[in-house]
């Protein structure tokens, strides 16, 4: 029996003891419920189609099969991935601003993106990246970040124009003061042809700008003096065919350029190449000078632009086709001219009997007015109408 009572009976416990275990276990069950109400919130803030994390402060709808932007957004999110979807149009709507005040990355690329309407990302004091990559760009609101300077440091343009002939609507964009912060520029891959005046003129603080593998054919008239910040410059796979001396003067003016990229373009070695050829020869900034060859013309091909002497350029000659046009030209103004004088000639000696034939036609258009207006006067007094008619009697 002693037994028994020393191993089969519990240890006593004193009071204080059983109070705290009395605690213990609504606390543990308070922590459960808060846990779980923490997490059933968490879930309530990532839309159905997305993947949310608090922790990196990231939303990624990726290939989601999207026609819009998801709503209900979590507040949290720094980070918005809405690529490879069918996103066509975006507005302000879109993005409200009183749930997306941390946006700071937006990725928007390949969703067949047309419309970016007006004040589509005025709303997001904190955004710095746009990535509008691989769309097919229709409408681009030059108003698209509002009218007031707009944080953005990065924006990703690659492969985004419906057609090159949208440039006009990027350049009006670009041309906002929303842009004074932008730092790089993505315009690549656009079939772009030309670069309308003053595109970059309000693009002070730009460090990077890439327009690799478009259709330039020249740089002239392009504003690049205001592009101070400008670090590095990429106009490789391009049409380019020389760079005037007005470029290259742009260039040499810009304190921060580093780099600047001026492979696979079709050089044109005449005796037009001559001022990029000297510049070169001297400069340190173009990269990979040495692989920039010749395409045009016959006998010039894959020569090496910097080894290029002088005495080897050319101007081109005329072809005889366009002798034989000049000719022509040349021919018929003299034609014309010989044609001219006859006709002044023949009006000098003949201008007494012109004379006179005017006057014979001034006297005749007289005589019938005169006509009319006395058939005026008969009409408009009936003592003469009814005279006139008894005289016709």
């Amino acid at each position: 029996m002693l037994g028994c009572s020393l191993w089969g009976s519990a240890p006593p416990t004193t009071t204080g003891e059983k109070r705290g275990a009395g605690w213990l276990e609504p606390l543990l069950l308070l922590v459960v419920i808060l846990s779980g109400w923490v997490l059933a919130q968490q879930t309530a803030d990532c839309p159905g189609p997305c993947d949310c994390s608090e922790a990196a402060r990231t939303v990624k709808c990726i290939n989601r099969n999207l026609t819009e932007v998801p709503v209900g957004l979590p507040r949290y999110v720094r980070n918005l991935f809405l690529m490879g979807n069918y996103i066509q149009n975006v507005s302000s709507a879109s993005f409200p601003s009183e749930s997306l005040l941390e946006l700071s990355s937006l990725n928007l690329s390949g969703n067949r993106l047309q419309w970016v309407e007006a004040g589509t990302f005025a709303g997001l004091p904190s955004l710095k990246q746009l990535d509008l990559s691989d769309n097919s760009l229709l409408e681009l609101s030059p108003m698209a970040l509002g009218n007031t300077s707009s944080p953005l440091e990065e924006l990703n343009l690659h492969n985004s124009l419906y057609n090159n002939s949208y440039v006009t609507a990027v350049a009006q964009l670009l041309q906002q003061e929303a842009f004074l912060n932008l730092k790089r520029l993505d315009l690549s891959e656009n079939n772009l042809l030309y670069l309308p005046q003053g595109m970059f003129a309000a693009l002070h603080s730009l460090q990077h700008l890439d327009l690799q593998n478009n259709s330039l054919v020249s740089l002239h008239g392009v504003t690049l003096e205001n592009l101070r910040q400008l670090q590095s410059f990429n106009l490789s796979g391009n049409a380019l065919k020389r760079l005037r001396n007005s470029t290259l003067l742009q260039l040499r003016g810009l304190p921060q350029l580093a780099s600047l990229n001026l492979t696979h373009n079709t050089w044109v070695c005449d005796c037009g190449i001559e001022d990029l050829v000297s510049w070169l020869k001297e400069s340190d900034l173009v990269e990979a000078k040495s692989s920039l060859k010749c395409s045009y013309p016959k006998g010039m091909e894959n020569r090496s632009l910097v080894a290029i002497d002088f005495s080897e350029l050319s101007c081109p000659e005329l072809t005889d086709n366009q002798t034989q046009l000049q000719t022509s030209y040349v021919f018929l103004g003299i034609v014309l001219a010989l044609i001219g004088a006859i006709f002044l000639l023949v009006l000098y000696l003949n201008r007494k009997g012109i004379k006179k034939w005017m006057y014979n036609i001034r006297d005749a258009c007289r005589d019938h007015m005169e006509g009319y207006h006395y058939r005026y006067e008969i009409n408009a007094d009936p003592r003469l109408t009814n005279l006139s008619s008894n005289s016709d009697v």
